[in-house]
């Protein structure tokens, strides 16, 4: 089949068929197909979808554009993926935590753009920390330590790079059959074992409502699985944050601080609900349950937390980052805490609004290209359902000058919603999808 009758197939709601749906996708890398027919793929499929099966042809034909890596390592090859929100440095704690069990976990991560922070942005607040590393790198680092975070190569997955260009100006960005192929062209491209699925839902999350996010973790898992890699989604909570800062260098002081054994909230209970179950997929624990104990007292007792520390000193940061961090990571000059006017239970959280409040201050990306200012950001978020006395503290400002605190200091209120009587914070973790 030609591009054109794949087109026309997808627009008119039919399969075009294994084989050719795989051509087109080579097609995307090696530029056989044209911008203005990966366009109209991209609207076709926006508005008519892929079967199930169509979905799983295109996620690993987008997956073999590209080299794939293939590991032979003594213990299972483990990876997670979160489709993002605010405070959310989960990767930072749980790929060294899962190292420290006995696991090896290669991951391949992105920087940030729009309201929700990049998991690379936040390592790169780090000094001397690289991120893009060498095949040959990446492989040793993993082999050494047992877990390393770096950025894709052009060689991963080419077809997604080419196809999301044109999805990004063509308004296909939100199709969750190409989000789906997106996503797991990339992860399936380092072979993992195992992958556990963060799919956020609420304020501060892309997938804002319990339907849109369930309908897209029923789509990664189906279509992992579909796709041989064994995978379980968990759809958890973002209408606040995960931890309790959101910014690059204060997030990853919070990971240090529950890598350093400090009581972790939800950050910690996020880490070990996710470990817990990629440790019993691969049988390193017997159950999710008992796995989610193993992590938490690898955090506990300093392991995890030597892993980080071996981490990111193999990829180009300082020697022993847990002990020099507060040297060592850059932080705002001016700190100004917003208090609340008003007594009341906190009911609800802006997570978008906080989001955006970093990314103007200069702590995330409006376009690809923009530079980011490491240490500003928002601490100190007060959690939902804490009961208020007039005056108390619901965000500390991190910002680079005065007037700059002062403009998002008159925003910041706007994210916060209190209630006159008690409310029930929201669960962590709302379903398990498999």
């Amino acid at each position: 089949m030609l591009p054109a009758q794949i087109i026309a197939a997808i627009r008119d709601g039919q399969s075009p068929g294994s084989a050719p749906l795989a051509e087109f996708a080579q097609g995307l890398a090696d530029g056989r197909v044209s911008d203005a027919q990966a366009g109209a793929f991209a609207m076709a499929v926006y508005l008519k979808g892929l079967s199930a099966s169509d979905r799983v042809t295109l996620t690993q034909a987008m997956r073999d554009s590209g080299h794939i890596l293939r590991w032979d390592l003594p213990g299972p090859v483990l990876d997670k993926h979160s489709t993002g929100g605010i405070g959310d440095c989960v990767s930072l704690v749980l790929a060294p935590a899962l190292a420290a069990l006995g696991a090896y976990v290669p991951m391949v991560s992105g920087r940030g753009l729009g309201h929700t922070g990049g998991t690379l942005d936040k390592l790169e607040a780090i000094p001397g920390f690289r991120a893009d590393q060498s095949e040959e790198e990446f492989r040793a680092i993993v082999e050494m330590v047992g877990c390393a975070i770096v950025a894709a190569n052009d060689a991963v997955a080419p077809a997604d790079k080419r196809l999301y260009a044109v999805r990004d100006v063509t308004g296909t960005v939100d199709q969750v059959d190409l989000i789906c192929a997106s996503i797991l062209s990339k992860k399936l491209a380092i072979s993992p074992q195992a992958l556990v699925l963060d799919i956020k839902q609420g304020s501060g999350a892309f997938m804002d409502t319990p339907a849109k996010a369930r309908r897209l973790a029923r789509i990664l898992v189906d279509t992992a699985n579909g796709a041989d890699c064994p995978t379980i989604g968990l759809i958890t909570d973002m209408n606040q944050p995960v931890a309790s800062a959101i910014g690059n260098a204060l997030e990853v002081v919070e990971a240090i601080k529950v890598l350093s054994g400090q009581p972790g909230g939800r950050l910690g209970a996020l880490c070990e609900a996710l470990g817990g179950e990629l440790m019993a997929m691969q049988g390193l624990a017997s159950t999710a349950e008992s796995g989610e104990k193993a992590i938490r007292a690898v955090l506990s007792d300093g392991r995890a937390g030597r892993k980080f520390a071996q981490m990111v000193a193999a990829q180009g940061g300082p020697s022993n980052i847990l002990k020099s961090w507060q040297k060592d990571l850059p932080s705002a000059p001016v700190k100004v805490q917003v208090m609340t006017d008003k007594a009341g239970w906190l009911a609800e959280i802006d997570g978008t609004l906080l989001g955006q409040l970093v990314v103007e201050m200069g702590g995330g990306r409006k376009v690809q290209s923009d530079s980011i200012d490491p240490g500003v950001g928002i601490a100190r978020v007060a959690p939902l359902g804490m009961r208020m006395r007039a005056g108390q503290v619901l965000a500390e400002i991190h910002a680079a000058s005065q007037e700059q605190a002062q403009a998002v200091s008159s925003e910041l209120r706007r994210a916060f919603a209190l209630s006159p009587a008690p409310l029930d914070a929201p669960p962590l973790i709302y379903d398990r999808i498999t």
